[in-house]
């Protein structure tokens, strides 16, 4: 099966040829065409009654990784079981207009903190106000996450706001939406708040040098970006109501730790492209899409965040800050039953919970247990891009 790592792998002289990897992206690289290989070192594995052997190496772990994206989301959901509360969740997708991805290109820090910020200003204000939620000053609970990405794998800055349908009222009650238990906000009033505060954050930070480098700072261009920005409502859209709590965990599976193309969306490696499958429609086709293999890595590399962004921040009774003590309030308010504490369990009951296999039993005879009988020590240092880890599968030298 082709694989991203593959098509780092394929062209990837010939895009460094003619481009220069920024810190990020450089990481985010080898880390991906080391994945699993013995570049990153590993164990050999042999059976007690068949002897069968196999070599098991290590995961890079990097975020945009799609080898190390499954157990990352499994693990994060985990921790997400008891913070899901009895109510109906509103799936909301705020979007930046595709004028600022010159901007992001530049200072994609201000820009992913500022869309957060906004956000969630927007969302907590509307939360407070009694005409939606029946109480004065109430805290939600909503997560936003953030993706950068089309099918395609163009540029498309957006996050994705999980709420709760109703708020934390200050007498320590949970006060529901006061139109429909499902419905949060008019989409046209958010609509236009979010962009309010995004242009008068935007203006901010020009006025106080904040983003000295925007493509677009001179006088024409920035009055120029600044009518462009001010001449549409900008999308906000809310998705289809999601159920009780099942229904959400699946649901937030699907976007918190997904990457910006998949290893099963990958069809075909050529010589000189890359063919990988998209959405077609909204009714769930799929079409064919080929990319000369310089330009799927350029699209690719747009994707990668710079260190130290967090894509997933929790807001309200689920901020850090706040959530043991307003958690356990909304928890009481609902008459939900506490929590059990977690179990700590091992990587290998782990793996047969999440990947419903044991991971200890022989892939051979499935009668003999595997045991570590050699150890492979990970390259203190990884090779450059053009020459990164060996290929996939191969064994040790």
């Amino acid at each position: 099966m082709a694989t991203l790592a593959d098509a780092l792998r394929q062209f990837g002289a010939a895009y460094l040829a003619t481009h220069i990897l920024s810190t990020p992206q450089a990481k985010a690289w080898r880390g991906i065409v080391a994945c699993r290989t013995p570049a990153l070192g590993g164990q050999q594995l042999t059976c007690d009654r068949c002897g069968h052997s196999h070599w098991q190496y290590h995961s890079c772990r990097n975020r945009h990784c799609p080898q190390c994206g499954a157990r990352a989301k499994d693990a994060w959901l985990q921790g997400r079981l008891a913070e899901v509360l009895p109510v109906p969740y509103a799936h909301l997708v705020f979007t930046l207009p595709h004028s600022l991805n010159g901007l992001y290109g530049v200072h994609p820090r201000w820009l992913i903190d500022t869309l957060f910020g906004c956000t969630a200003q927007t969302l907590s204000e509307f939360a407070a106000n009694p005409k939606w939620m029946g109480a004065t000053d109430g805290t939600p609970a909503f997560s936003l996450v953030l993706h950068t990405w089309t099918q395609d794998l163009q540029r498309h800055i957006h996050v994705h706001a999980v709420m709760a349908c109703g708020v934390l009222a200050q007498n320590s009650q949970w006060s529901t939406p006061t139109r429909k238990p499902d419905f949060l906000f008019p989409v046209q009033a958010l609509s236009r708040v979010f962009r309010g505060k995004f242009m008068a954050a935007l203006m901010t930070a020009h006025q106080d040098g904040g983003i000295a480098h925007d493509p677009q700072g001179d006088t024409n261009a920035w009055c120029a970006r600044q009518r462009q920005l001010y001449k549409h409502d900008w999308v906000v859209y809310a998705k289809t109501p999601l159920g009780g709590p099942a229904q959400v965990l699946a649901y937030l599976s699907r976007y918190t730790h997904r990457t910006a193309i998949s290893n099963e969306r990958i069809r075909a490696i050529t010589d000189s492209e890359v063919a990988f499958t998209v959405r077609a429609n909204e009714h769930g086709g799929k079409r064919l899409q080929r990319l000369a293999g310089t330009e799927f890595v350029r699209r690719f590399l747009l994707h990668v965040l710079p260190t130290g962004i967090k894509r997933i921040r929790h807001y309200g009774v689920l901020a850090s800050s706040c959530k043991a003590v307003k958690l356990n309030a909304a928890r009481l308010a609902l008459q939900m039953p506490q929590p059990n504490a977690k179990a700590m369990e091992s990587a290998q009951a782990f793996m047969a919970r999440v990947a419903k296999m044991d991971v200890g039993l022989c892939p051979c005879c499935k009668v003999g247990r595997l045991h570590v009988t050699a150890m492979l020590q990970g390259r203190a240092r990884l090779p450059p891009q053009v020459s990164s880890a060996l290929p996939p599968n191969r064994g040790p030298p």
